[in-house]
This record gives structure tokens, C-alpha cells and sequence, in this order.
């Protein structure tokens, strides 16, 4: 089966289909081995394996990950690209391809099916315009899993990694770090896919925590109260808090006197282990939820 890692490859494989790229997908393939093989050797693929491969596009990250895992099952919402995918994979017989919608799909009851309900690895090259989204599906409905390794735009990578003060931090960081340890694999130019997207890229490991590291009593209550702080960066927590939650600025000060913090502090000042002492605080002093 010829390496779709390799550009030609890939272009000969364009025009036997006549394959037009859909910009309302986000397509952009890969067309660099080492690139693809330092995807599946972060990802940690083993034989045991059962992987979630979101946006295979023409297979080419799927053929290195069928080399390596038990079984794939690979998400791809474009019908154009069925035909061609059910080509350059047909010598893999453990690869299920669905031409289905990812965040349309149970991926808890998949994992089920495919792996006895065990924890699955998800592997993507990823659309950027829905990076978020669909990684905070997989996440915040605690879908079995081990980790996720994506390439994601660079800037994404960066506010899924950074800490608190700096101008990247943001919701994103808080919940990523809440659910998983991030990990920079790679940066990748942006000369390594086709068509060439106007960003660079950086692989990213999402290693899931069996527990997360900080105990908060209303997961929800949590990540509404970071929403909030986040939506107007500007105004003090207090402020934010008050507009975009109805908590009161009394308890939402008293609760931060508490804590040592100033009343006058922003969001992007806090650790995630001062948003669930804080999101514990305002549950105990009001009904809020």
C-alpha cells in the first residue's frame, strides 16, 4: 500500500478521485512521515490498542496507526472522502471507518462496543475551527480514555499549556489542566500539509487523569464560574462574577477575603486549585448552582 506520508503519493491519490478540498471541513492533509510517526510514537499506540482517529481525511495518519494499534475506528464526516478511504485502507482489516459527525457520536457506547468499556487513545488531526469543542466533548463527558494527541493550530496549544498571568491563559487552559496533563510533542510548519494552511501547528498530548487533581463538589458549578470570569478579562473577578452569574460582589469578595486574595484580583490570576477552593466557597455560602 503506497505511504500516503509521502506528497506524491497523496497527489496521485487527489486526482485518481478528483478530490476538491471542502474549506467548510477545515481539510488540510498531512504529507510528512517523521511528522506522522512522531504522532503515533507520542500517542504510545501499542497492539493492545483500540484508537479513535477523528478526521481521517484520505487515511494517511490511519495507515501508521493501523500499523501499530489493535483496532482503529476512524470518524470522517465528509461523504466524498468514503470511496478513497475504503481504497488506500483495504489492506487493513482492523479499521472501521464511520462516515459520521464526531460530536453526533456516542463515543462512550463505541468504547463499549470496540474495547469492553477499557479506555481508548484518541488520535486527530483536527479542523481548527472546531478544536475546542470537540475536545472538550471528549473530556467533559467522561469518555473513557487515556489520552488524546492532536494537532491543533499553535495558539490553542499554547492556552491548552500555560499558567496563570499570562496573556494565553484562559477557560480553555483551566479545563484541559482540570481533566489531563499537557504535553508539546511537536511543532509542525505549516509546509507540512496540503494544502498549506496560513498557521503552523503543534502536536499535543492530552494524558487524561483517572481523578482529577483538584476536588470540587459541582464539576458545573466550576467551569460556569472560570466561563465567567474569562468573558469580560477586563473587570475584576468580583465584577465578572456579578454580571455573568448573579452571584452578589459581597459574597463573591468575602469568599476571595477568605482565600488571603484581594478583592480587586482578576480571573486570569488564579490557579485552577484557587477556582475550585473559590467554586466551593460561593456553593457554601449561597444556593447558586
Amino acid at each position: 500500500m503506497a505511504d500516503l506520508g509521502i506528497p506524491q503519493n497523496t497527489i496521485a491519490v487527489l486526482q485518481k478521485y478528483n478530490f476538491v478540498f471542502q474549506k467548510k471541513f477545515g481539510q488540510n492533509f498531512l504529507i510528512d512521515s517523521h511528522v506522522l510517526e512522531k504522532i503515533v510514537d507520542a500517542a504510545q499506540i501499542t497492539n493492545e490498542d483500540c484508537v479513535l482517529e477523528i478526521g481521517p481525511g484520505i487515511g494517511t495518519m490511519t495507515q501508521y496507526l493501523a500499523e501499530s494499534a489493535r483496532e482503529v475506528v476512524a470518524v470522517e464526516i465528509d461523504r466524498a472522502l468514503i470511496p478513497i478511504l475504503q481504497d488506500t485502507l483495504s489492506a487493513y482489516d482492523n479499521v472501521t471507518v464511520l462516515n459520521e459527525d464526531i460530536m453526533k457520536v456516542d463515543v462512550g457506547r463505541m468504547v463499549q462496543e470496540r474495547n469492553q468499556g477499557r479506555p481508548i487513545k484518541v488520535v486527530a488531526n483536527l479542523p481548527y475551527y472546531i478544536t475546542t469543542p470537540i475536545v472538550m466533548s471528549l473530556l467533559e463527558n467522561h469518555v473513557p480514555l487515556q489520552s488524546i494527541t492532536i494537532m491543533v493550530q499553535k495558539e490553542v496549544a499554547d492556552r491548552m499549556q500555560v499558567g496563570p498571568g499570562t496573556k494565553d491563559y484562559g477557560a480553555l487552559s483551566l479545563a484541559v489542566q482540570y481533566y489531563a496533563r499537557p504535553e508539546v510533542v511537536a511543532r509542525v510548519p505549516a509546509n507540512c500539509f496540503m494544502p498549506r494552511p496560513g498557521v503552523d501547528s503543534t502536536v499535543i498530548r492530552l494524558s487524561r487523569y483517572q481523578e482529577p487533581l483538584v476536588k470540587v463538589q459541582d464539576e458545573k458549578h466550576l467551569f460556569a464560574l472560570i466561563r465567567a470570569s474569562f468573558n469580560q478579562r477586563r473587570k475584576t473577578l468580583a465584577n465578572g462574577l456579578a454580571n455573568g452569574l448573579g452571584i452578589s460582589r459581597e459574597q463573591v469578595t468575602t469568599a476571595l477575603e477568605e482565600m488571603g486574595l484581594s478583592a480587586t484580583v482578576r480571573g486570569e490570576a488564579l490557579t485552577l486549585e484557587q477556582f475550585a477552593e473559590l467554586s466551593n466557597l460561593l456553593k457554601k455560602h449561597s444556593s447558586v448552582s
